[in-house]
């Protein structure tokens, strides 16, 4: 009889020590929400009181809410492909510019993780605009579209039941697999409804105007129906949650929420500037990450695509490795404020935005942020950073765009960098007002090569101190910082002699506007770069 009790016994523990190296070993799922046009503190959890995100705030509750997170670049695709790879946008050729290609060699997380047992896919806006095929991708690059699901929106929010999709998406799900999924909303892009924060009880007295616009109610409102589509978002986060609570599945969900690029209002989104770079972002897996702690470290998005397959243990490619470096020693210590001093800077850029300028030529920036300063060099100030003042005609295609000066449109109708929008129409139609012209001119005039701001006293970007004796000291560090860190990770427009004439030549697939040649262009036609795919599609 004591012999059956020790066997038993034996057979109980060992059970016991099976189910807990099983659960040790349980891969955890991945749940990745990204809304588009987003600016950090815009959600409640940050105390922005305009707006209520309750899901948003809790996943921060669950997990950790981060203060200091910063996009690799401020606009859509580029800044997705950066992410789904973990590389810096000028490390991935056509994929680092908007509306182009995604070479098929730079793989994304969600491949690696289907290649290594997770169910992957995706619902809304996964990697774009731009042509995925163009490489010989049979997919968009964050996974199998789920996105068939459709209910009735309000005007400008799209169609896309993103939650019954995600309901979809685990319905296929085998048993017992893991997954990773991608909820990209459309929201908070625009265009919105004209009114829609107000007529669903928004108060425009909560609204903190951003510095760089000027505090009117034409502004307060357009603020409010931006708030507005990130609630759309959040309801639909959270009836995602709710789906795992229910199945059993969040306690062991990776659960990541942030934003692509800062909010489309002008000076913002498509801008160095801290309202285009600086993100939301919280994350929360139960299981392994101690919750309600707030982190002010500097992050990266793409240390959080490292931080992805360091959690689920999927080793990344080698050919074209990681960037960014993981935060799961930070998620998963128990402290909050500056958990890893070392994380002292953090990098972003842009190339081409929209169709803006002469020969759709971009605006190229790379900046750096530290805990005190946003340094940014423009390497190209000749050009005009909104899109210049006129275009020819409508401008959009061969077919309506006009080839001589004789039909130019009108002056301000080119600033395409912006999205269109009333805050735009607002500036440009006030620009004389001595009250409202120094926004205006912030927002769309050239800028210097060098700009350094005080991120401490100005996150506006409302004062340059780039040459100014006092921060001279500082203006050199960050620039000696900055292009150190662009030449050890190849960036062209450092290391190439053409000072990386090679952006232009990357085809935009999305429509192309048509602009006079500037002045710089007719005085120093050698600075035009050769782009045999514009003259393809130049009006005859």
């Amino acid at each position: 009889m004591v012999v059956f009790f020790r066997i038993a016994g034996c057979l109980f523990l060992a059970t016991i020590f099976t189910a807990s190296l099983a659960a040790a070993e349980r891969r955890p799922n991945v749940l990745i929400a990204v809304s588009d046009d987003q600016s950090y503190p815009h959600a409640s959890a940050y105390g922005y009181q305009a707006i209520q995100t309750p899901n948003f705030d809790r996943v921060a509750r669950a997990g950790v809410l981060f203060h200091n997170a910063f996009s690799p670049a401020p606009g859509c695709s580029p800044m997705r492909a950066a992410f789904l790879t973990g590389r810096n946008i000028w490390q991935l050729e056509h994929a680092g510019t908007h509306a182009s290609s995604f070479p098929s060699k730079y793989v994304g997380f969600q491949d690696r993780l289907e290649q290594s047992g997770y169910f992957v896919g995706f619902t809304g806006k996964g990697w774009g605009p731009g042509n995925w095929q163009a490489d010989g991708r049979t997919r968009n690059p964050a996974g199998p579209q789920y996105s068939k699901r459709t209910a009735k929106t309000p005007p400008g929010i799209r169609a896309t039941d993103y939650a019954a999709n995600f309901a979809d998406f685990l319905a296929e799900r085998p048993k017992d697999q893991p997954f990773s999924f991608w909820y990209g909303g459309s929201e908070p892009h625009r265009v919105f409804e004209k009114g829609i924060g107000r007529r669903h009880g928004l108060d425009p007295d909560k609204v903190v105007v951003p510095p760089f616009l000027p505090d009117t109610p034409e502004i307060r409102d357009d603020l409010l129906d931006y708030c507005y589509e990130i609630q759309w978002f959040d309801q639909h986060l959270g009836r995602m949650l709710d789906m795992l609570k229910e199945a059993g599945e969040l306690e062991n969900t990776l659960v990541i929420v942030t934003s692509d690029n800062g909010m489309a209002f002008p000076a913002a989104k498509a801008n160095a500037y801290e309202y285009g770079i600086h993100m939301p972002l919280a994350i929360a897996w139960p299981e392994k990450i101690p919750g309600d702690r707030v982190v002010n470290d500097l992050v990266n998005l793409i240390d959080v695509t490292a931080t992805i397959y360091a959690a689920t243990d999927v080793k990344p490619p080698e050919k074209y490795p990681l960037s960014g470096k993981s935060l799961l020693g930070l998620l998963e210590s128990d402290a909050s404020g500056i958990v890893e001093p070392d994380r002292d800077a953090v990098f972003s850029g842009r190339e081409r935005h929209s169709s803006s300028r002469y020969n759709s030529l971009g605006y190229p920036q790379r900046c750096i942020r530290t805990a005190d300063y946003l340094y940014i060099r423009n390497f190209r100030p000749e050009r005009w950073p909104a899109g210049a003042p006129r275009k020819f005609g409508k401008g959009q295609s061969a077919k309506t765009a006009a080839v001589t000066n004789d039909d130019l449109g009108p002056e301000h109708g080119g600033y395409h960098d912006i999205d269109a929008c009333p805050a735009l129409d607002f500036l440009i139609e006030h620009r004389d007002d001595p009250k409202i012209s120094r926004f205006f001119h912030l927002a769309v005039d050239k800028r210097p090569a060098e700009e350094l701001f005080d991120i401490r006293t100005d996150p506006g970007c409302l004062n340059n101190l780039a040459g100014d004796p006092k921060f001279a000291n500082v203006q050199r560090q960050l620039s000696e910082q900055l292009m150190d860190y662009l030449k050890q990770t190849g960036d062209a427009r450092v290391t190439a002699s053409d000072g990386g004439d090679i952006w232009e030549t990357y085809r935009r697939y999305s429509k192309l506007r048509w602009f006079p040649k500037p002045d710089w262009a007719e005085e120093h036609p050698e600075r035009v770069p050769q782009q045999d795919w514009v003259e393809e599609r130049r009006p005859k």
